[in-house]
Order: C-alpha cells, then structure tokens, then sequence
C-alpha cells in the first residue's frame, strides 16, 4: 500500500479536473419508520454491514439508530501503535497487539456503561471487522456481548459474510433470544441461515439472499406489518389453538375415567368405538383449525397504533405455564359438570313408554352429545374475530355429531352395534335428554364466564384494552384511548420518536436555563 500510494503521488499531478461521477446508496421508504415502530414494539437493532465505518454511521443517522446525544463507543484498531507494528510487518506482535487493544476498548466500553448507571444515557457501539475478529475469539465474545447487549443501537461495520453469521450466532446463543436477520445480499446468507428466523429482500442484488431465507418479502418496510401484525396474530393464534386442544382433549378423557371408576373399572366402555374415533377427526378439529387460520383478538390498525403488543409474545404471556394450567383445569371442571349433571340427572329417567331406564349407551350418548356441545360452544366463545367459516364449522360440527347419530343409528344392528336406534327412539323423544343437554351447557361453561369476567375487568392483558376500544366504543372517547396509549408508551433509545423525545429535552433544558438566567439577571 505505501508503494502503490508513492507512485499514485508522482503519478497523478498537473491534472485538470474534467467531471466526476458519485453513486448514491439510497435507504428503501418506510425504513426510519419501520426501525421506529420496532424499537418501540421492544425489538432490538443491531446493523451488520459491510461497508466502511463512515458509511455506516451515515446510515445509521439516517435510518434514526443514532442520533446526535448518543455517546458513541468505536472500537477500532486505527492507534499510532498498531499502525507503526504494521509497518515493521511482525504478525505475531501485530495480533497480540491488536487483541490487547480490542480488549482494552471493550473494558472501557463497559466501564462507560457501569458509570451512567440508572441514568437515561444512551450508549452507541460501532466496531470494524478487523477489531471484531478478536472480539468473537472465545476468551473475548462474552465481554463483548455484554458491552453491546448494554448499548442501545449496534454498529458491526466492514463484517465479512463469516463474522455477520458468528455475531448472529454470538447473541443467539449468548442471549437465549429469538434472532432474525434480514439481508437482501449473497454476504448476508451465512446470517439469515444461522438466525432462528431469516428474511430476505428480493432486490437488485440478486435472489441468494430470498433463496436461503425463511420468509421472502419485497422491501425492508414489510417487516413493521410481518412482526407487529402477522407476528402477534400468528402467536395469539398459536396458543389459543393448544390451549384449546388441551382443553378439550382433557373435558372428554376425564369423563372417560370417572365413567370407568363409576363403574368400578368394569372395562365397560362410556362410548362407541366409532364415536371415539371421530371425536378428533370430525367433532371438534375443524373449529380449532378456523381459530388456528382466521383469529384476530386485534386489528391490524391498533397494532399498528399499539406497537407494545407485540410484547406478549416476547414476554409469553399468552402460552405461560399459567395459562395451559389454567385451560387444563377449565377442562376437568367442564368434564366434571358433564358427568355427573348426566348420571344425576338420568338416573331414574324413563326413555321408553315399556318403563325401561336410562342404560349405559343412553348415558354414554347424553354424555357426548353435552361434550360435543360444550367444547364448541367454549371455542365460539374463546374466537375474538367471527368469520362466516367459523360460524359453518362450528354449528356445523354440533350438526354433523347429530347427522352422524341418526344415520349410524339406523345400521344393521351387526354395524352399529350398541348404537342402534339409540338416537331415533331412546334419546330424541326423551324431553329429559334435550333439557340434560340444555343445563349441562350452562353449568359447564359458567365457571369461565364468572373467570373471564372477573379477569377482564380487574386484571386485563394489554390487547383485552385494546379490544375495549375496538368493542365497547371507546374509540370516540380520547381520555380512554389516552390512557391506553400512556400504558402502550416503551421508552426508546432508538428511532425518530426517540430523537424527537430527546429534542423536546434540550428545548425544556434551554428554556429552564434561559429562565434561570432571566430571573439571576
């Protein structure tokens, strides 16, 4: 280099200047605005670029991941003393120097944090590729990760396509989190596969980047609507549907068992083979998977407007230990009701005009007739956002259990088997089966209204508020949506909301001080 730059001294003088061409790396629309919402909706930032250091604090003006009160932390290996190693050319000083110099930035970069303590100081931390070889040497990373873990915004500059995938690596497996990367580059493959989840830009450079990626979109800006829209409705969705599963798997298994013990352990089956085959297949899936696809517990627009949301599903509030047991539980209390509200209730019944009582297959058809009832009726109610296919598959599964009664009822005995005719003469003229169905209902499900009301008016999660607004009207009262939105505030370090709040300060610290001043005079 210094012989290329000697030459280029004596080559290039007494030249006229005749024009010159500059290339401009435009950020994509919706970028600050994008990073902005993230920020606010609690997701962490880091830049893993190529580019050299000068750009890459340009972009991150730009993009609103700096800004001017941040104290910015560069770790570099741009000092007088490796620069007069490199030139001497003895490797083996030139890295031992090179790691001592890295780590002592990094302990001055931690020392900076430690001493801000509890104040709202933002820090910034950009390094270069050749400081962050040494950084994720094994002795290194873990400091490193805690210096960059403690900044608001990271800068990882001149990153080779290696370096991009061990830092993606680094914080995965430091932090425990959930990463994504997003690259639209060939340099960015090693990253968005090493990321638990990869997104790749289609773009002018080329489609390696989409290829080896999990989720494809057009421009940057569609990850605010892939992460804050898609991202909570699929999780809401998610857990909603196991939950469910749990539920009502446990509601009919538990009525199994205490018709078992009822019965001493007789082995005597509570129901038709047939009928516990298709409990899954055709009684009380189809509603699942209608919540699994089409649920909304908010809008797409209050997710936009409440980007806090999407912490329920960074902080698992929706699929917590404490929900699942809570769902189990609801389950055996549903199972509880429904069997002995049957037994009691059928007991001395009489289901023919001969004066013959209730047998095992009418108790075991009552049974699950208030089943099928109950678990669909609990999914209706648990559903935020009804759609017309909601509404086929679940008063249609109620109809089918029906349908299916009658028509495997009215087989040859040698098909049927004890269900013969069970429907047509025992159940259907019997007032008591109908008004046993009715009560069953209203007492299995009573314990989650009495939940659900309770805890929706004295201790509601975040979207339950928001559902408020979208329900009950409150949309038009501006105290309420206030108050919501104070509640929905994060406070950022990163972004142009950000960057406005620190402005408003430095006006309020200025006129503080023009007025002290003022009044000093």
């Amino acid at each position: 280099e210094a012989l290329i730059d000697e030459i280029t001294d004596k080559m290039e003088r007494d030249l006229i200047l005749l024009g010159a061409t500059a290339v401009e790396d435009k950020l994509q629309n919706g970028v600050p605005e994008c990073i902005d919402k993230l920020a606010q909706a609690g997701i962490k930032i880091w830049v893993l670029t190529g580019d050299k250091m000068e750009t890459a604090i340009n972009i991150g003006f730009a993009s609103s991941l700096l800004r001017q009160e941040m104290k910015q932390i560069i770790i570099n290996l741009e000092t007088p003393h490796i620069k007069s190693l490199e030139k001497s050319g003895i490797k083996d000083e030139i890295e031992l120097a090179s790691r001592e110099s890295v780590v002592k930035q990094i302990e001055e970069g931690r020392a900076l944090l430690a001493a801000s303590g509890a104040s709202s100081e933002a820090f910034a931390l950009i390094i270069d590729g050749k400081s962050l070889t040494y950084a994720l040497e094994d002795e290194i990373k873990k400091t490193f990760l805690d210096l960059a873990t403690g900044c608001a915004s990271v800068i990882c500059c001149r990153s080779s396509p290696k370096q991009k995938a061990l830092v993606t690596r680094l914080v995965k497996s430091g932090t425990g989190k959930t990463t994504l990367a997003i690259g639209d580059g060939a340099n960015d493959v090693g990253m968005l596969q090493e990321a638990d989840i990869g997104v790749g830009i289609s773009g002018v450079e080329g489609m390696q980047a989409v290829m080896s990626s999990d989720i494809a979109i057009a421009q940057f800006r569609y990850l605010e609507r892939l992460l804050l829209v898609h991202g909570h409705w699929c999780y809401s969705r998610i857990s909603s549907m196991i939950c469910y599963f749990f539920y009502k798997n446990i509601t009919f298994g538990v009525t199994i068992f205490l018709y078992e013990a009822y019965t001493s352990f007789s082995a005597q089956p509570a129901y038709n083979d047939w009928f516990l085959s298709l409990f899954n297949v055709f009684f009380s899936s189809l509603p699942v998977i209608a919540l699994g696809v089409f649920d909304q517990d908010v809008s797409a627009r209050f997710c936009y407007k409440f980007p806090l949301l999407y912490q329920e599903g960074v902080q698992n509030i929706l699929f917590s230990w404490k929900r699942i047991i809570g769902w189990m539980f609801n389950g055996f209390i549903s199972a509880l009701a429904i069997f002995f509200l049957c037994k009691e209730s059928l007991k001395h019944q009489l289901f023919d005009p001969n004066g013959k009582t209730a047998g095992w297959e009418v108790l075991g058809g009552t049974m699950y007739t208030c089943i099928v009832w109950v678990v669909n009726l609990q999914m209706a109610l648990s559903i935020s956002y009804f759609t017309w296919i909601q509404h086929i598959v679940i008063w249609g599964s109620i109809a089918l259990w029906y349908i299916f009664l009658m028509i495997y009822g009215a087989m040859s005995p040698s098909f049927s088997t004890d269900a013969y005719m069970v429907f047509l003469e025992a159940l259907a003229p019997a007032p008591s089966y109908w008004l046993t169905t009715l009560f069953v209902m209203i007492f299995a499900l009573i314990p989650y209204f009495i939940y659900k009301s309770v805890q929706m008016r004295f201790f509601p999660v975040y979207h339950q508020m928001i559902q408020w607004i979208r329900y009950e009207g409150h949309s038009n009262d501006p105290e309420f949506v206030e108050m919501v939105r104070q509640r929905s505030i994060r406070p950022t370090t990163v972004g142009y909301t950000a960057r406005r709040a620190a402005s408003v300060r430095r006006e309020d610290r200025f006129y503080d001080q023009f007025h002290n001043d003022l009044v000093a005079f």
